[in-house]
């Protein structure tokens, strides 16, 4: 998998800012669901009716970017579809199944170890090792994962184990297919037509009786009081949904799939952070200190340099005193252009 890098230090702090208010959004979702899935609401009618609301409120920005060019949508057919049966659907469903059977916090760790899948990922199929770099970032966030969601959650059964590897597999694969070229499809537009796409697929799968579909329609707790149930709901489908959506999309196809991947495990700390704030859940020191951790993993990973690639250009035979730039080194030469290892390439570099 090939992947553009940021290619200033201003453009890496905006896609930087973009994925961090995508973790924050994410994390919004914990606390503004938690009253409804404990007032009548199964999850799956839960998620359903956030994407699809969600869906509904990015189309007309998805419109609007569009400028009319409705037969992008069809040129990027399959990434739509991938978004929406993999990165929406299909991860939901696989953590929907975890969760029924091993404790929360083991799915979540399970489901979030997606960054070491794209690591992996790219090391087969580019052949290239991961730097000592990105190994020991990879370790220290998720150490630092761990110590967030508790070390004593760690159990469960071997099906609902598989499950939430399969939730792992499908955030990863979520992540490739955001950061793949965009063949002229806005960010907005597929977070859009993805989450639609998704909605759609799940409530199929609750009307089939393939996941439990229920819904309550009345008042539910609210931070000091009580509210309608769509106060909450509309809380995480506009922020938790649409706003997270569209924001991460974009930010990994600045970032990469894999830093985004590892700067969405700070959606785990900002879930804890509001849970704390908003429900009065514990909060203590080594969670705290889980995402410094987990900080200074994304911090490791970031810290890796591309290789550097070589660049040739052919001059013609009778060209001469042509000066190749090697580094801080410049030789006078005769016929080709060597390479300049001092900037950062312009070029894809690998996962």
């Amino acid at each position: 998998m090939l992947e553009r890098p940021h290619s200033t230090q201003a453009g890496f702090v905006k896609a930087l800012i973009i994925g961090l208010s995508a973790s924050v959004a994410f994390g919004v979702s914990g606390a503004f669901i938690k009253p409804l899935l404990e007032n009548g609401w199964s999850p799956t009618a839960a998620v359903a009716m956030r994407t699809v609301v969600a869906g509904l409120v990015l189309a007309p920005f998805a419109i609007v970017a569009l400028h009319g060019k409705w037969n992008t949508l069809w040129r990027a057919r399959w990434r739509i579809v991938g978004m929406a049966l993999v990165g929406v659907a299909g991860t939901q469903l696989a953590y929907f199944i975890a969760v029924q059977r091993i404790p929360v916090g083991t799915a979540i760790l399970i489901e979030y170890l997606a960054p070491i899948l794209l690591v992996l990922f790219a090391w087969a199929t580019t052949r290239v090792v991961p730097k000592k770099v990105v190994l020991i970032g990879a370790a220290v966030a998720i150490g630092g994962l761990v110590l967030v969601v508790g070390p004593g959650s760690i159990s469960g059964d071997p099906v609902g184990v598989f499950a939430a590897f399969l939730a792992a597999i499908g955030a990863a694969s979520y992540y490739l297919i955001a950061a793949r070229p965009s063949e002229g499809l806005p960010p907005v537009a597929l977070a859009a037509t993805g989450l639609l796409l998704g909605s759609a697929v799940l409530a199929t799968l609750g009307a089939l009786r393939v996941l439990p579909f229920t819904a309550a329609f009345i008042e539910v707790p609210f931070l000091a009081g009580t509210a309608p149930w769509w106060v909450p709901l509309g809380i995480v489908a506009v922020i938790g949904t649409a706003i997270a959506y569209a924001a991460s999309i974009m930010a990994t196809g600045m970032l990469g799939s894999r830093l985004m991947s590892f700067i969405g495990l700070l959606e785990v700390v900002f879930a804890a952070l509001f849970a704390w704030l908003l429900l009065g859940e514990a909060l203590g020191v080594v969670q705290l200190l889980g995402g410094v951790l987990i900080l200074a993993g994304i911090a490791f990973v970031h810290s890796e340099r591309p290789a550097p690639i070589e660049v040739v250009t052919v001059v013609p035979d009778d060209e001469v005193d042509v000066r190749a730039v090697v580094g801080d080194v410049v030789n006078s030469s005769h016929g080709q252009l060597l390479g300049d290892t001092d900037r950062e390439p312009a070029a894809s570099t690998p996962v």
